[in-house]
């Protein structure tokens, strides 16, 4: 894909379904008695794939896609069976990190595989303390990556201390929790996203939270729900960034997920000094959900670290695109779970900004931008990383010359319409 400067971006949109709450929405549903309708599914590959491994386990889903309704036939916290074939995640971590959780304590062994991506991302954070509440749970080639084959045994519960504030592993450990004899807790660094706590109690699940704590009772039964997904805050933040950047733009986001462990991306911007606005505050089955309205804006840098990291870990690299385009430096620090994403994320944003002519360098755990210089284009690697493309579709429409994304299309994972809805703002 190639990209030249636009003059103005103008319009309403909507973005995909959230695609954390997508994934989750078929596993509970897959785990609950009767049938799930989800509405607003995502149809990114990522979230396909969870669809494919859970119908590997007899579970009977229909994917309208044309309606993005989905409908998942629950048989129960005990009804998942043997698959015959390995459970292929694609490219999906949230597939393969929650998936093992719930592959712990069946009465089956299942070999879980992906791409070459997943293939290199750390599953010891799962491993670990599946590991530690009775699971048999081992990588097969020995480097605590994928491909896992894991051996449904009897699980316990267990209070674990996460080093790592990840919804992933947290999500993992009390899906497995569901199951497991006693109470089964976990404690973060700080609060990651909730959307599973928020999911598993309105299944009916028996959740207790305390501060960075949360606690699951196992469960006899979940029931199935009817779902509304918002858009997905992550897939807006492209949208976001380049309302605020481009010259004479002002565009709305509408139904956009604003979950407050999830809408860090706000207050950057907001401290930035964006002119941003959120109206029509409303729920989708227990999630605060806005409009979203930006208008070019005259930014300065900030610090980004510390708690609010876990609110906005996705978006980072395109807030490294907008913090080249405001007065003054902006640092970002306690991001080191970029270098385990689908790329090495700092390493990736700091050598194609360069390239256009950036003033950026790469800290251990973050970046440093100095604002305020001029972009101009270049070819970008996308490393097959949908963020990393997204993100440079935005800055290429507001560098001088031309920008060249290679493996443009990788955004089919999150956002496969996202080169179109942008091409439809750019007036």
């Amino acid at each position: 894909m190639q990209f030249t400067k636009a003059n103005s971006l103008h319009g309403i949109i909507t973005v995909p379904g959230d695609k954390s709450i997508s994934h989750r929405s078929v596993m509970l549903g897959a785990l609950a008695e009767g049938t799930t309708e989800v509405h607003g599914f995502l149809q990114g590959a990522d979230c396909l794939s969870s669809i494919s491994c859970f119908q590997k386990m007899g579970i009977n889903i229909e994917n309208d896609a044309k309606t993005n309704i989905v409908r998942i036939h629950g048989n129960g916290l005990h009804g998942l069976t043997e698959p015959s074939d390995v459970l292929d995640v694609g490219n999906s971590g949230t597939t393969t990190r929650l998936m093992s959780g719930i592959l712990a304590a069946q009465s089956f062994e299942s070999i879980v595989n992906g791409d070459a991506s997943i293939q290199k991302r750390p599953m010891k954070r799962i491993m670990t303390p599946l590991s530690l509440m009775g699971a048999d749970i081992t990588s097969i080639n020995g480097n605590d990556c994928a491909p896992l084959k894991i051996r449904g045994s009897r699980l316990h519960g267990i209070h674990y201390d996460s080093p790592v504030a990840s919804a992933q592993v947290k999500s993992a450990i009390l899906l497995a929790g569901l199951y497991a004899e006693g109470e089964t807790s976990v404690t973060e660094p700080y609060l990651s996203r909730n959307h599973s706590e928020l999911m598993l109690r309105g299944f009916g699940a028996d959740l207790t939270n305390n501060g960075t704590t949360v606690s699951i009772r196992p469960a006899k039964t979940l029931y199935a729900q009817k779902i509304l997904i918002p858009g997905d805050i992550s897939s807006a933040a492209y949208f976001i960034t380049a309302g605020l950047i481009t010259p004479n733009s002002s565009i709305t986001i509408q139904n956009v997920g604003i979950n407050p462990t999830r809408d860090g991306i706000l207050d950057v911007c907001k401290a930035m000094g964006a002119r941003l606005t959120c109206s029509n505050l409303h729920e989708m089955t227990g999630e605060p959900v806005a409009d979203i309205t930006v208008e070019t804006s005259e930014l300065k840098g900030t610090v980004i670290e510390g708690s609010i990291i876990p609110e906005l870990i996705d978006e980072i690299p395109i807030l490294a695109v907008l913090a080249c385009f405001a007065k003054g430096d902006t640092i970002i620090r306690n991001a080191e779970e970029l270098k385990v994403k689908e790329s090495n994320r700092i390493d990736v944003m700091v050598q194609n900004l360069s390239a256009m002519g950036a003033d950026i360098e790469g800290t251990e755990d973050g970046m440093i931008i100095h604002g305020g210089r001029t972009l101009h284009g270049a070819v970008i690697d996308s490393k097959l990383d949908h963020r990393i493309a997204m993100s440079f579709a935005i800055a290429g429409m507001n560098a001088e010359g031309i920008t060249e994304i290679k493996e443009a299309e990788c955004v089919n994972i999150s956002y496969p319409d996202f080169y179109r809805d942008l091409a439809a703002l750019n007036t």
